[in-house]
């Protein structure tokens, strides 16, 4: 369980865990962080997310395909040829690759995911779509850490839309936004490495720093 139910120590501990054990979760736990998904922001409160619990190991497999392919392709070699980002270092963005590598081979071993989705209808999701699902997702994570359990949140299935679409049985007009796998970790919770706020606040006008932010 979490050290501390304390929000802000939370938030600032959910980091995204990505090495997983395998053992299962109760359902129960489960039932709490979905609750706590339908808890969040959304669109006119229209609640057009939909949730999937997926266990069925077939169906992570046919997914887990297509993840790995996105990271041969694309994901691998943008870490092989980035610089660390904010907040971390050389040795941490190591760590970080390692551990992303790590969730692309064993991405289907993880014993529950949730699938974050919205249903769109005939509608054409534009640059607001997000709004009514991401809270939701973030609001998920935060219950998992609560509860002791890691989770990340991964979008990279998005390379392969279509295919990965249909290996869930989504429906015409309903699309997924992420999938979170959520399992206990293998490691320890540990404070989120991020920028400070003097490199990314402005108070009034662009480029003006925020005073406060120090």
């Amino acid at each position: 369980m979490a050290e501390s139910t304390d929000l802000f120590d939370i938030i600032h501990t959910t980091r995204a865990m990505r090495r997983l054990k395998p053992d299962p979760v109760p359902d129960e736990l489960i039932h709490k962080i979905l609750e706590a998904g339908i808890c969040a922001a959304n669109g006119g409160n229209r609640q057009t997310w939909r949730f999937m619990v997926i266990k069925d190991r077939t169906i992570k497999e046919r997914v887990q395909h297509f993840y790995k392919r996105a990271f041969d392709e694309v994901v691998g070699p943008r870490y092989r040829s980035s610089a660390p980002p904010p907040g971390s270092s050389a040795e941490r963005y190591a760590r970080q690759h390692d551990a992303v590598e790590y969730l692309t081979e064993h991405f289907h071993e993880a014993p529950v995911w949730i699938v974050a989705c919205l249903n769109e209808g005939t509608s054409t999701p534009t640059r607001s779509s997000g709004a009514s699902i991401y809270p939701a997702v973030q609001n998920m994570l935060l219950a998992a850490r609560a509860l002791g359990l890691g989770a990340t949140l991964t979008t990279r299935h998005l390379q392969y839309e279509a295919e990965v679409e249909a290996a869930l049985g989504l429906p015409p007009g309903v699309h997924s936004y992420a999938i979170l796998p959520i399992g206990y970790p293998m490691g320890r919770f540990g404070p989120v490495g991020r920028g400070s706020l003097a490199e990314i606040v402005y108070e009034d006008r662009w480029g003006k720093p925020y005073a406060a932010a120090k």
